[in-house]
């Protein structure tokens, strides 16, 4: 008989404890080894039990989860799922665990009496589950500020990158999809980009509503590109990125009577689960007749974007860059675009962005 799975709860509620540890022990592959209140007791019950999986609530008194997760990944790294609010400051908050090196994360339902419910517990066991085969975990990062901006404040930034990026032409298009791991890996490669590269970025991160635009604000501030949120008819700048909306499609099409190119979003039925999807956007990039787009493939289960990454290929002669496997916190959606034999070049996190680089001022 296979080991069982065993799991940490941290959680500073006794009720939101008990409904977690009976949720999980109802899976044959699970077992809660142990709980704790706070992320003082949480570190401790790490060293003694040493468990394989942690779910960890954030807002917790003496140590909180964040501070918890700053010293989990320094002495000991584990799988983390975060168990989040739905609240702006929860997103902000969840944003930075998952910087930090939260592997994943849910959100509870705003009547907490609704965690036993099926989609719920489903989702949970589901999560736990794919998170316990994590073996890859980030090296810290390294200190982030935005190199060209050291010293204007955030404001005056922000006003600086649209104004460098509306006189601009954009010689290349990326095109990112990431999902379990790409908070964290979107925070290595986008900070490396340097503002005055002619390129434009779209990006599709599987997220939910409320989450992205905190994603692309914190990345906003430690980038030197412009990162937001997409808005429909966006029109594409170089040095600005665009991250798809939590449930909203993302297309790029020619704005009409126009050679320039802007954002689309869609609500139309998700796409093998996802909404946003990476092949939509892929499949919309396949179809403007354009031979200077770079497809990026980063960090996530499953194979989102392995037949748009195809499509790019053959009708685009799109350049693919793929995450490697050594550095992939799950090395699903890369795996699946190297094994189909497209990718150019298969990179370590850390190089992403200079392969990037390299292409946008080689070609």
């Amino acid at each position: 008989m296979n080991r069982k799975i065993k799991i940490l709860v941290v959680d500073d509620s006794a009720f939101m404890r008990r409904v977690i540890s009976d949720i999980i022990n109802s899976d044959y592959r699970f077992t809660v080894i142990g709980t704790a209140k706070n992320g003082e007791e949480g570190l401790e019950k790490v060293r003694e039990l040493d468990p394989d999986v942690i779910t960890l609530d954030v807002d917790m008194p003496e140590m909180d989860g964040l501070e918890m997760l700053k010293i989990l990944m320094k002495e000991n790294p584990k799988p983390v799922l975060l168990i989040s609010a739905y609240t702006k400051e929860g997103a902000d908050t969840t944003i930075r665990a998952l910087g930090l090196g939260a592997a994943d994360f849910i959100t509870k339902p705003s009547n907490i009496f609704k965690m036993n419910e099926k989609e719920i517990r489903d989702d949970i066991i589901k999560r736990i589950l794919l998170i316990s085969n994590i073996s890859n975990f980030p090296s810290d990062n390294k200190k982030r500020t935005s190199k060209s901006s050291q010293d204007i404040s955030p404001k005056d930034k922000k006003e600086q990158k649209q104004e460098q990026s509306v006189n601009s032409n954009i010689k290349k298009i990326v095109a990112i999809g990431t999902s379990t791991g790409g908070p964290r890996a979107l925070q290595e490669v986008l900070p490396d980009l340097p503002q005055s590269l002619p390129a434009t970025y779209v990006i599709v991160q599987h997220m939910p509503s409320g989450f992205t635009k905190s994603l692309a604000e914190r990345l906003n501030n430690i980038c030197q590109i412009r990162v937001k949120e997409a808005e429909d008819k966006d029109v594409l700048h170089p040095g600005v990125a665009y991250i798809a909306p939590g449930n909203y499609h993302i297309l790029i099409e020619k704005m009409p009577y126009s050679n320039d190119l802007w954002i689309r979003l869609s609500s139309s039925p998700s796409v093998s689960g996802h909404r946003p999807s990476v092949n939509v956007m892929l499949n919309s990039l396949s179809e403007i007749n354009s031979n200077d787009i770079i497809g990026v493939i980063m960090t996530g289960m499953g194979n989102d974007g392995c037949e748009g990454m195809k499509k790019l290929k053959s009708n685009n002669n799109a350049y693919v860059i793929a995450q490697d496997e050594k550095t992939s916190v799950i090395y699903g959606m890369p795996k699946a675009v190297i094994d189909e034999g497209i990718a150019d070049a298969i990179v370590p996190i850390n190089k992403i962005a200079k392969e990037i680089i390299r292409v946008v001022e080689v070609h």
